[in-house]
């Protein structure tokens, strides 16, 4: 089959359309003809080395790497112990996350049957090849966690602040993967919510519930908007304080990337931190699938290459301002 795979890490020039080995499947897994494949994050920080992490906390890395996990696809095998699913039957997943060993740019790839849910018939291939990632992020930020473990960046397990009719959340960075979605989750649990993006994606936002848009390039949110419930800052970097003062006393600011906060000003000000490390997890990705059907989920697609074009996609990744996703197509 084939595959992306890099040598040594660096920039989009490393990742190479090899012919590899299809890949075994081991107990409680299934084969997946990948159809699509996500772009995350993710997938860069390691294609570079993992240099966006703290020294102690890198892994080893062992060369090649595939990277990718997100996918969208059939089917083809099932392992003897897994009854959930059958060949035939569309599937899509966020694979083995956090970790480096999802592999799903590429035509095939072996995916712990757990971590997978049917694809909705309601979103195709490309774009249930999207949502994972970002749309698990927002769940397990805003609905529900799905798991007791502790966040690796502050220690602590992170509790969803139930939202609730009437709240205002603020989502910043509104037109990206993750904050695409929670702009959706949020108007879907009954809040009011302010995007914060760039002006071109002003219409786009506002089709999937934005109340209220604020183009940062020409207004500070500080400015025009108080007594915010939540913020999500999906940007985060050593410009998230700035949305503290947006909040009211008793609200809780949610940084998607890594942001640090002065827990001196976050204690006067009244305001909860909290953050997460997004974890696979195919029953909620089922729940979610449902929202997919009724239409009260849409994924953003902002454009699609083919999985031999994967350098390209990484550049277009890199100049950043994405709506919604960038999605490598694996079969057409």
């Amino acid at each position: 089959m084939k595959a992306i795979q890099f040598h040594e890490a660096g920039g989009p020039e490393v990742l190479q359309y090899d012919e590899v080995p299809v890949p075994e499947i081991g107990p409680g897994e299934v084969l997946v003809r990948v159809y699509a494949a996500g772009i995350n994050p993710p997938d860069w920080y390691l294609r570079e080395g993992l240099k966006v992490m703290p020294a102690e906390m890198r892994p080893a890395l062992e060369f090649p790497l595939t990277p990718g996990t997100d996918m969208s696809g059939v089917v083809q095998a099932v392992a003897a112990d897994v009854t959930e699913f059958a060949v035939g039957d569309e599937v899509f997943g966020m694979l083995r996350f956090p970790g480096f060993d999802g592999r799903t740019y590429a035509e095939y790839v072996a995916a712990p049957a757990s971590h997978l849910a049917r694809k909705s018939a309601g979103i195709d291939h490309v774009q249930a090849a999207g949502a994972p990632m970002a749309v698990l992020t927002a769940w397990q930020y805003l609905v529900d966690l799905g798991h007791d473990v502790p966040s690796p960046f502050t220690g602590q397990v992170h509790q969803p602040v139930p939202i609730t009719p009437g709240m205002t959340v603020l989502v910043n960075g509104a037109a990206g993967g993750v904050g695409h979605f929670a702009v959706q989750l949020a108007k879907w649990k009954g809040a009011r919510v302010v995007a914060v993006a760039s002006g071109r994606h002003e219409q786009f936002l506002r089709k999937l519930g934005a109340d209220e848009f604020i183009d940062y390039t020409t207004t500070r949110a500080a400015d025009v908007v108080s007594d915010v419930d939540l913020v999500i800052d999906t940007v985060g970097g050593p410009d998230s304080s700035r949305f503290l003062t947006v909040l009211k006393r008793g609200g809780t600011m949610l940084p998607v990337f890594f942001a640090q906060y002065d827990p001196e000003e976050t204690t006067r000000l009244g305001i909860s931190v909290s953050n997460i490390q997004v974890r696979s997890n195919g029953p909620q990705l089922a729940e979610i699938g449902r929202l997919f059907d009724e239409g009260k989920l849409q994924v953003g697609v902002d454009s699609t290459y083919p999985l031999s074009e994967a350098g390209t996609a990484h550049t277009r990744a890199a100049r950043g301002h994405i709506q919604g996703k960038i999605v490598l197509t694996v079969v057409s």
